[in-house]
């Protein structure tokens, strides 16, 4: 079944305008450097085409020919340069250092401001000729209200569908400004030689346009029906199905697998150079405090809660007195912190010598390496709460648990001594959650490293 709508969100017509301008540019190419570009067996124009394919590709997986991505000028820009730019790279170094390929230099360079600029003017121009002839693409009708359906138009002009709407169907009696009532659809289909339909309400699909879908569907008419669920949150959505059930899935994490890999192999490899590295730091750190304080542990642990609420135990040197958890409700009248949920005072009592020490240094927390390679928490992510913290939040702080927990991350390196406000750390851990990519964590590391070396640190 899948094979029906395998490539139905892909706009052929702009992959084939590329494909033109590849050959496009490699003749202009020809022509300004008068080289012959059909000379040894084609090899120039094949090299051209070759190029024009993997921009094609990447492009592709850019989104670039998906029919509902929007048309915003500077996205379409950053997509095509950043292809444009890997492509070059790739071919090139295919060109000159692995095939030392004999090719003229100067039509190569030629080529390349052709194509780059051929392709700029496809992605304008050819939405330009879309629009043109719009009327030979399927006759579409809404059926809704007047608002939805000019919020619709509106979108599908952004958008690369290509779709000839003809008007709405009105969902009750009224018939100014539409083509009909939804009880006459039948006839309306009939009269204006409809070929798609769109259903937007907020009403069940299945107990109330039920009939009506099954109307269309018995006359062959394709039926689209549009979720009108808005969420004020920075959310992202995609449909599926599982075998005849259609899914909409809403998310707010990162639910692409390949960047989830990427992320936790640099968790793993990060993790094992990190202990690796600051091991004779750690064997020091353990000496010291076991000097200071021979009848104490060395690790302090304590539960903390994890991905949406998974619990572990999180390692740290030891850097308090042994009864540090008793002496913490006599002094909560001194947290410095306006909420309940997090604990903070200037000078506390409770830290030993070696403890301040390791403290500003952030030696203290070296051992959750062991935690990032065990795949409870990872380099970079949200401040893992402790239970405490937790059993007090409301629905909107439990956000920030969504992901894993990191050694650091965004409220860390965001002056977090002077930041007082609860809400203000929420608000940071989830601009992670919606921003993150794989820069973002190196951009955070590079940070937190900047700041271990160049400014005093405050321990949670």
């Amino acid at each position: 079944m899948i094979r029906f709508y395998r490539h139905v969100k892909t706009n052929f017509t702009y992959m084939v305008s590329d494909f033109l301008v590849g050959i496009l540019a490699s003749f202009l190419a020809g022509i300004l450097t008068e080289t012959n570009i059909f000379a040894s067996y084609g090899y120039y124009l094949v090299l051209c085409i070759c190029f024009n394919l993997i921009c094609m590709f990447l492009n592709k997986g850019a989104t670039l020919y998906n029919v509902y991505i929007f048309f915003y000028p500077d996205r379409i820009i950053k997509y095509i340069t950043r292809s444009f730019l890997i492509s070059a790279a790739v071919v090139s170094v295919l060109l000159f250092y692995v095939g030392k390929a004999d090719v003229e230099l100067e039509f190569y360079l030629v080529f390349l401001i052709c194509e780059y600029i051929l392709l700029m003017l496809s992605a304008y121009t050819g939405r330009l000729f879309i629009k043109k002839i719009r009327r030979f693409y399927p006759r579409t009708i809404l059926l809704g209200d007047m608002h939805k359906y000019k919020k619709f138009i509106n979108y599908v002009n952004k958008s690369n569908l290509n779709l000839n709407i003809i008007g709405f169907v009105s969902l009750h009696s009224e018939k100014e400004g539409c083509l009909g009532s939804i009880d006459e659809l039948e006839k309306i289909i009939h009269d204006n030689a409809v070929d798609y339909v769109y259903i937007m309400d907020h009403k069940s699909a299945e107990m109330y346009f039920k009939p009506y879908i099954q109307i269309c569907l018995d006359m062959g008419i394709t039926v689209g029906l549009i979720f009108d669920f808005y969420y004020s949150i920075d959310a992202h959505s995609y449909v599926s199905s599982i075998g005849n059930y259609p899914v909409l899935t809403y998310h707010t994490v990162v639910l692409n697998s390949v960047s989830r890999a990427i992320k936790r192999t640099m968790d793993i490899v990060g993790s094992i150079v990190g202990i690796v590295v600051f091991l004779p730091l750690m064997l020091a750190a353990a000496i010291a405090i076991k000097i200071e304080d021979f009848k104490g542990p060395i690790i302090f642990k304590q539960i903390r809660v994890g991905q949406n609420g998974r619990q572990f135990y999180i390692y740290k040197f030891r850097s308090m007195y042994t009864n540090a958890e008793e002496r913490k409700k006599e002094l909560m009248k001194l947290n410095e912190m306006n909420n309940e949920f997090m604990f903070k005072i200037k000078d506390d009592p409770r830290i030993t010598k070696v403890g301040k020490f390791i403290r500003k240094t952030s030696i203290d927390e070296l051992p959750q390496f062991f935690n990032v390679l065990l795949g409870d928490m990872s380099l970079v992510g949200t401040r893992p709460p402790t239970l405490d913290e937790v059993n007090k939040y409301e629905t909107k702080y439990w956000r920030r648990v969504s992901i894993k927990p990191g050694i650091t991350g965004m409220w860390q390196v965001s002056g977090r001594s002077k930041i007082t406000d609860f809400d203000e750390v929420v608000r940071l851990d989830t601009i992670y959650i919606d921003k993150w990519d794989i820069l973002l964590d190196f951009k955070i590391m590079f940070k937190t490293v900047l700041q271990i070396i160049f400014k005093e640190k405050d321990a949670y």
